[in-house]
């Protein structure tokens, strides 16, 4: 048997060293190459299209493996959680058997020791490879969103009975990281100010979320180097089993590592599309009033973890960077400012609100994909073989605009830009929203996006072909807006930026006037083709 041992018992890490390389000669003697990973938890061997995993006899405060029931343990749950996200990665778990010198994997008689048996992915798959090579592509942060959505929308809610998200515990976890930093001699007095400053807004939201059932059990370690693209799609893998605190949390907390980590890498646009898309797919709006917390402390984790690691992976951003992040997502002031759409199907909204939620952060609410929530439906999902007698009577375009209301109150009322990507072609529906931004004191311009009747069926049709939107807009839909569409007014002119789609426009120019204008009294309008 190989001892139990804590963090300074030598003999049993020697012994399962031992183990290691034997089992790297066996493996290599039967013909594959084998590279072997060592991390300060585990050691990994990679031999042929297999991985074999085997935790280390270690105890180090934040984890205990130092027994041989505990390791076992511990595989499971890694197997466990982590076959939800990537269940053709996770084979199984083996026992060890024989010595440590002459050990034999799966073998008859007493285990001395277990490995985590795993699929191996192709080479420069995971996304922070793929985003160091230039081959991380938007699709890929898409499917990754609907994936991560998909789960979370699946994981177990954290029981009553637990401390798992409380206030309490998310407040200790901040002060926590805070105080481990200035241990290590790094002055966080601005933030651990600002985070005192917050506490009494911050422990009723948090108090919230864990009655309305977000706090789950997740995968709790998001971020780009436990994503990958294998063949079936686009999902995480290696989230947290030693330490049930730390993926019993909030959805928006694990969500808010993998936006970080895309922005300390200096990809916002990736960062804010991956953010839209997880929401458009869980339609967790409401939990945005939490979200900059969660932000701010991801990044405090990773300057922690960084000032601690003997060696950084390479092309990562330093413990310095992170914390930089830290300062700027906490003391940055918000821009709370509205955009409202206005144009019909196939006039180019969601591709233009698209380009603009990336260069600006923006938050957008789509008109289309709220009706179906309504009703149930995801967001690709036919309304018709669902719902008889369809999702666009009267009564449900009230329920959307509402619904479109009362999620850009919520918003803005966290500092973010926020875009709404409706037809908006009666006017009372814009007025609406212009007065729910003036009540809020917040900036509101409208976006009026133009097209030729041609161009619009066109669209239309080609959309239809695709099936990969939410707009279900068809050519007799278009002749029927035509019909009913009201105009822009003279005051609503003073307060659009209209564009011809027909032509290519600059996004990041329209982005500009955008975030530079704005107010009831004066924003200057103007065509751009």
């Amino acid at each position: 048997m190989i001892p139990a041992g804590g963090q300074g018992d030598a003999t049993a890490q020697e012994a399962t060293r031992s183990l290691v390389h034997a089992l790297r000669r066996q493996l290599g003697a039967a013909g594959a190459e084998v590279d072997l990973i060592e991390t300060h938890i585990s050691w990994v061997l990679l031999a042929g299209d297999k991985a074999l995993k085997i935790k280390k006899p270690v105890s180090l405060g934040f984890l205990d493996f130092g027994t041989l029931a505990r390791r076992q343990h511990f595989c499971a749950e890694e197997l466990r959680l982590n076959r939800r996200y990537a269940p053709t990665l996770y084979i199984d778990v083996l026992p060890i058997t024989g010595s440590p010198q002459a050990p034999c994997l799966g073998g008859e008689g007493p285990p001395i020791e277990f490995a985590l048996r795993m699929a191996r992915f192709a080479p420069r798959a995971l996304l922070s490879e793929q985003l160091a090579d230039g081959t991380l592509q938007p699709a890929h942060l898409d499917a990754l969103a609907q994936r991560v959505a998909a789960l979370h929308r699946a994981a177990d809610v954290a029981p009553a009975s637990s401390a798992w998200g409380t206030p309490d515990e998310v407040t200790e976890e901040g002060q926590g990281v805070l105080r481990r930093l200035q241990a290590q001699g790094v002055d966080v007095t601005d933030l651990q100010r600002r985070l005192d400053e917050q506490l009494p807004h911050l422990r009723p939201l948090w108090q919230q979320r864990r009655d309305s059932g977000h706090v789950r059990e997740c995968h709790g370690d998001l971020h780009l180097r436990n994503t990958v693209v294998l063949p079936e799609g686009v999902t995480a893998f290696d989230g947290i089993e030693f330490d049930p605190a730390l993926r019993w949390i909030d959805i928006q907390s694990d969500m808010a590592f993998m936006v970080m980590d895309l922005l300390a890498h200096d990809r916002p646009a990736l960062a804010w599309r991956l953010l839209n898309a997880w929401l458009d797919a869980t339609g967790d709006h409401a939990g945005v009033p939490v979200l900059r917390f969660y932000l701010v402390y991801r990044a405090l984790v990773r300057a922690l973890v960084g000032r601690l690691s003997t060696a950084p992976p390479a092309a990562e951003p330093s413990a310095e960077d992170y914390l930089a992040l830290a300062r700027r997502l906490a003391f940055t002031p918000p821009r709370p400012r509205l955009l409202v759409t206005h144009g019909l199907s196939g006039s180019g909204k969601t591709t233009l609100t698209q380009q603009l939620l990336e260069h600006t952060g923006a938050l957008r609410l789509r008109s289309d994909v709220e009706r179906k929530r309504l009703f149930g439906l995801d967001a690709l999902q036919a309304s018709a073989a669902h719902v008889p007698g369809g999702i666009y009577g009267a009564q449900a375009t009230q329920h959307t605009c509402e619904r479109l209301l009362d999620g850009a109150r919520t918003l803005l009322l966290s500092g973010w830009p926020v875009i709404i990507d409706a037809a908006c072609l009666r006017r009372a529906e814009r007025t609406g929203l212009r007065e729910l931004a003036t009540g809020l004191g917040v900036p509101c311009m409208l976006l009026d996006c133009r097209a030729g009747v041609e161009t619009l069926a066109r669209r239309i049709r080609a959309r239809q072909q695709r099936h990969d939107d939410a707009s279900e807009a068809t050519e007799r839909v278009l002749t029927f807006q035509l019909t009913i569409h009201e105009p822009l007014d003279a005051e609503e002119r003073r307060l659009a930026i209209t564009v011809d789609t027909d032509a290519p426009v600059d996004a990041a120019e329209l982005a500009a006037r955008w975030l530079a204008g704005g107010s009831e009294g004066g924003a200057e309008g103007g065509t751009r083709g």
